[in-house]
């Protein structure tokens, strides 16, 4: 086993002129895949007690401790107990995303083709009709490399991953680096960068179901959702092109509402369509610069979630397609609207609407995608 403390990234680099910051890292194995690759757990804690596990299998992170009003610890994602729970048939098979890292594209692309410089590329169906967060084997389905960090901002896990080109179908060879520090003010920060060598996609995001109680359903929970518009679907879940405007719809939570007040509203189709919420909202920050896209309370434990990001979208899920299927960490079994997601990323289907932002990426750029979820207590 691998443990780091005490130590700020001076200390690693030999530099010191650098602070040390508290916090600790350790490692162990955590299983293997079916082809036999190790994979690896790494456990960060900061120095209030905070503690994130980081899988290096589809950099998924499978534990999220943080207090509640009374200094209690809790864990407030939904995963397995160990590597098995999230590689068996029946996981693969539904793939909920439990924590994981999503690539090369977050959400869904329609009937699993885009265009791009003349060229039409076309992908796995694997959310039929649609193509979903990157494929049958995405991101969240390989082994990444991983290097602890004590830095100045706590500790951290860089992990990294060279997409091959044509891998699920995708143009370029895509080089991937995902940061994961869990800073002093009780945040975990995921710094998400990639460069290609031919134009293609590129939109990350990160894929943890929330629950900041613990356990039971989350529609008690209060959100609060910084955007003035969102963009409806049709019955595939897929983008029309309208950026339409909240006001006097259910999805209008620039009041801090409750989760279940009106997720049963099917006066509107795309609640419908998803059986809650399951839809991209347009937030009000320019694209690029960190920005708070949501927040989430849970008033029994006080606790609560602020997320913050540079991506100009964020996805609200809550939890819809979970059915008793899969128990999960401490015999907890997962049912209808038990979590939520907030997934900050590009818009749905983006490279076939030329007037949404862009997840383009050429040679010579570089993708960013900053996400912060942090954690207080009122």
């Amino acid at each position: 086993m691998l443990a780091l403390a005490g130590l700020g990234m001076a200390g690693l680099a030999g530099c010191a002129s650098m602070s040390p910051s508290p916090g600790t890292i350790s490692q162990a194995p955590f299983g293997k895949t079916a082809n036999g690759t190790p994979v690896e757990i790494y456990t960060l804690r900061n120095g209030r007690g905070m503690e994130t596990r980081i899988m290096t299998y589809g950099g998924i992170v499978q534990s999220l401790k943080v207090p509640d009003k009374n200094g209690n610890l809790g864990d407030v994602v939904l995963g397995f107990d160990n590597l098995q729970g999230y590689v068996n048939s029946n996981y693969v098979k539904s793939c909920p995303y439990f924590g994981a890292l999503i690539g090369r594209y977050g959400n869904r692309i329609a009937n699993g083709k885009f265009t791009l410089d003349g060229v039409t590329y076309p992908l796995a169906i694997n959310n039929a009709p649609n193509h979903l967060h990157g494929g049958i084997k995405g991101f969240d389905k390989v082994v990444w490399k991983a290097m602890p960090l004590l830095t100045p901002d706590g500790p951290a896990l860089k992990l990294t991953y060279d997409s091959m080109d044509g891998e699920e179908g995708y143009p370029g060879n895509l080089s991937v680096t995902a940061v994961y520090t869990v800073t002093a003010d009780n945040a975990l920060k995921l710094e998400f960068t990639a460069t290609t060598d031919k134009d293609t996609l590129c939109n990350l995001t990160h894929h943890s179901y929330f629950n900041l109680r613990g356990s039971g359903d989350v529609l008690g929970h209060v959100v609060y959702i910084n955007a003035d518009k969102f963009t409806p679907t049709d019955s595939t879940l897929i983008p029309t092109g309208e950026l339409r405007p909240v006001d006097g719809t259910p999805f209008d939570f620039r009041t801090p509402t409750a989760i279940g007040a009106r997720i049963n509203d099917t006066n509107y189709d795309q609640i419908k369509f998803a059986n809650g919420y399951d839809d991209n909202w347009v937030l009000n920050h320019p694209p690029g610069k960190l920005g708070l896209a949501a927040r989430l309370s849970e008033p029994t434990t006080g606790r609560v979630m602020e997320v913050w990001t540079t991506a100009p979208g964020v996805q609200f899920y809550t939890g819809n397609f979970l059915d008793g299927t899969f128990t999960g960490k401490g015999g907890w079994i997962y049912q209808f609207r038990d979590a939520c997601c907030f997934e900050p990323q590009g818009f749905p289907d983006s490279p076939n609407h030329p007037d949404f932002p862009t997840t383009e990426l050429k040679p010579g750029e570089t993708y960013h995608n900053t996400i912060i979820y942090k954690f207080s207590t009122e």
